[in-house]
């Protein structure tokens, strides 16, 4: 790969990997706890998007030990909490309760989630991913609002090169009526980029494709995150379909072919790029990732 491109996936345990990154039967909790450190020394593995960030906020000591195992060549893909990413707040099946008045708060994203970051993981730090969740059809009408309260949140976040010079904020959507002009100008202002966010939720890549390209050149965040044959809402139906996660079900080359090629003109124009894939986008993230990094050399051979 080159040098600028990191694959990964979305987090590590999964005991349906056994011969693909495992060298064993392993359970849940023994990969919690031990995965990371195998699963970095995996050839192709140089990333790892950390989805436990959102359910709950993590602490700077949390993020250091997860930094401690891996090498200094290896970067994470962090997601902020849905405490300040969705605009409701939720039980825990994921009923909607009430609006959430700590929806795209400065504070809460800088203290609960980008100083422990950055202090906790260091120049290991490749994304801050800020994944906004649906929101609420009452809140439709109101995107300038929107907009202007995402520019107050992304201003206030600390700088990165300092401590993570590698790294950089990343803004993914599950709504459509985000891919606008105005969103574009408030990234590019913020000094932030567009997470490629590859659902069923949202367009096909080459529907995304025109929001990159306003903010051309600069580094490529991806989180491949469902296979769109399963509709909006078929997260469910995809990991009853997948599991245990162990071979390749519904191959996308489409989105394959088109993903390569922004992985490789991102690295030929000199800026990073970190891709993660989920077990839900195509059956088995690791060979998702294989499949998808032998399409970047074929690209580049040709």
């Amino acid at each position: 790969m080159p040098e600028l491109v990191r694959l990964g996936t979305s987090s590590w345990t999964y005991p349906g990997w056994n011969g693909l990154v495992w060298d064993g039967d392993y359970s849940d909790s023994q990969l919690s706890k031990y995965g990371l450190t195998a699963y970095a020394q995996h050839p192709l593995f140089r990333t790892v998007s950390l989805d436990r960030a959102f359910y709950r906020p993590l602490t700077a000591a949390q993020y250091a030990a997860y930094a401690a195992q891996v090498s200094d060549d290896f970067r994470f893909v962090v997601k902020a909490p849905a405490l300040v990413t969705d605009a409701t707040v939720r039980t825990e099946t994921g009923r909607a309760m009430q609006a959430n008045p700590a929806f795209l708060s400065p504070e809460l994203a800088v203290q609960e989630f980008a100083l422990p970051a950055l202090q906790g993981i260091g120049p290991k730090l490749g994304a801050l991913v800020f994944q906004i969740s649906p929101l609420p059809t009452a809140l439709h009408s109101r995107m300038p609002e929107l907009l202007q309260r995402l520019a107050t949140m992304l201003q206030a976040l600390p700088a990165l090169a300092g401590g993570a010079p590698d790294a950089v904020v990343a803004v993914e959507v599950r709504d459509p009526l985000w891919l606008t002009p105005e969103f574009a100008a408030v990234l590019r202002a913020s000094k932030a980029t567009y997470c490629l966010g590859l659902h069923a939720k949202m367009p096909a890549i080459e529907g995304q494709l025109p929001l990159l390209r306003a903010l051309w050149p600069g580094p490529l965040v991806c989180r491949w995150n469902l296979h769109r044959m399963h509709g909006a809402y078929g997260y469910e139906d995809a990991e009853k379909l997948y599991m245990p996660y162990d071979k390749l079900v519904d191959e996308d080359l489409e989105t394959r072919t088109t993903l390569a090629r922004v992985i490789n003109a991102t690295a030929k124009a000199g800026h990073h790029a970190y891709v993660t894939m989920s077990n839900k986008a195509e059956g088995c993230s690791p060979l998702s990732v294989a499949a998808l990094a032998a399409e970047i050399q074929s690209q580049r051979a040709a």
